[in-house]
């Protein structure tokens, strides 16, 4: 069902995108071609309507007369009224007319029009007003050829008319567009002015107190309660770097102090060599949020394997008596553009979850010359899953009651997006899932269907 909305969608999309000066002229356009369209439909319905009963009028009068005429002096047979041809049809030649004009017999009283071309190829059109009484037979014919050719006219000239009401509101559409959208054109290039500015200028001064200046009103509210928002977000970034790394400073201080005495035993060496790594966990974790929140790309010349290696010592580490092997496989030699604390929680949390959910064979970490894979033999993956992964606060069908919130691969996603990253995750073969973090999507031809989990970060 999502595929079959998503072109709807796109395309609903494209018409909402539409640029308002363009839908303002639209509309005139339309307006104005509509009115004079409607116009001329009904000016012509009108004219036709009222030219048929003028017609029709005269050809009734004037028949009436004819007859009139006829019976007061049979022998004149004069049409009153110019573009007539009158014709009279006495009882011995209705024979004839029947064998000669069939349609002509067949008529009954009243107006009929006739239409078509004579032996000479011009088209001709009249109406015919038919009288018959048992004396004679009446039929004048009223000549409508110089009617159609004037009708023709009107009508090319109501069509330029159209033609030209259209461009005309065109103009107009233009112009009104161009005044209307000049405080917004203006509104929106002040905008872009202050982009990047930690502290923009009030906007609605510049504006009269109409709808555009009531718009610069609240986008100054806005701007400024926003602006308060990210100072307080960079106080409390501020306070949160200084107030965490004092604690593990000394933390690690201590921890140092201690591995260094000779005369410590192998277990208690063990456990603070525990803690040492849980700080230098802490730290990079802090560092990789911190980066995070700001938005700003860390620089670096982090070697992967290195990482890849101090990761899997600290997992051996904490693995206790679980049935697990960790392992490495390739060879070293790729270093990416980032600080060692960003890879190191990026690789750690796909690692971790590697470690967490598999209960005992292998985890296989695979160096790869754009990529890492991490390769566990735990229970596999649902579709539903795959799909949510990296969404924030998901949990896996196997969390089970284990502990976490589900934020650690949104992290990681977030982290992809910093730095142009991609990763994703797939089933392995034959059980198992197989996570893909690699630092150069550009370079790879093709990709083992990972689940695309880097959006923007806004």
């Amino acid at each position: 069902m999502p595929a079959a909305e998503s072109p709807k969608k796109s395309r609903r999309h494209r018409r909402f995108r539409r640029r308002l000066r363009t839908r303002i002229i639209l509309s005139f356009v339309l307006l104005g071609f509509g009115l004079t369209a409607l116009f001329a439909y009904l000016t012509e319905v009108t004219r036709r309507r009222v030219e048929n009963q003028l017609v029709e009028d005269v050809l009734n009068r004037n028949i009436d007369e004819y007859g009139r005429r006829f019976q007061l002096n049979p022998r004149q047979v004069d049409v009153p009224v110019q573009q007539m041809h009158g014709r009279i049809v006495r009882p011995d030649g209705f024979e004839r007319l029947r064998l000669e004009e069939p349609d002509w017999y067949e008529f009954r009283d009243g107006i009929h029009n006739l239409s078509g071309v004579d032996e000479t190829g011009q088209s001709f059109s009249y109406k015919l007003a038919v009288r018959k009484t048992p004396d004679a037979w009446f039929f004048l014919a009223y000549d409508m050829t110089q009617t159609l050719r004037g009708e023709k006219q009107f009508n090319r000239a109501i069509y330029i008319s159209v033609i030209l009401f259209t461009l005309l509101s065109f103009a107009v559409g233009w112009w009104s567009a161009s005044r209307v959208m000049s405080p917004v054109s203006e509104l929106a290039a002040r905008l872009r002015a202050y982009r990047g500015s930690s502290n923009p200028r009030p906007l609605a001064p510049h504006f009269p107190q109409d709808e555009v200046g009531e718009l610069a009103k609240a986008l100054d509210d806005y701007a400024e309660r926003l602006t308060d928002v990210v100072q307080r977000d960079r106080e409390f970034n501020a306070d949160v770097s200084h107030e965490l790394r004092t604690p593990l400073a000394i933390i690690r201080g201590s921890v140092e102090l201690m591995l260094s005495r000779p005369d410590m035993d192998e277990k208690t060496r063990t456990r603070i060599q525990r803690i040492q790594r849980a700080e230098q966990q802490c730290t990079d974790l802090i560092s990789a949020l911190l980066l995070l929140s700001r938005n700003e790309r860390g620089h670096g010349n982090t070697d992967v394997a290195r990482v890849v290696d101090q990761l899997l010592d600290a997992h051996r580490a904490t693995l206790g008596g679980k049935p697990l092997v960790l392992r490495v496989e390739g060879e070293g030699g790729v270093t990416v553009d980032s600080p060692e604390a960003a890879l190191s929680v990026a690789l750690g949390n796909l690692i971790g979850n590697a470690v967490k959910y598999t209960k005992e064979g292998e985890v296989v970490v695979r160096l790869l010359p754009d990529a890492v894979e991490v390769v566990d033999s735990g229970p596999g993956l649902s579709k539903e899953d795959a799909a949510r992964l990296f969404e924030r606060g998901y949990r896996g069908t196997h969390a089970g009651h284990s502990q976490g919130g589900g934020i650690g691969l949104s992290i990681v996603s977030r982290l992809c997006a910093l730095y142009g990253w991609q990763v994703g995750v797939r089933p392995g073969e034959p059980k198992g899932v197989v996570a893909t973090l690699r630092f150069f999507p550009g370079r790879s031809a093709t990709i083992d269907s990972p689940v695309d989990a880097s959006p923007p970060v806004a």
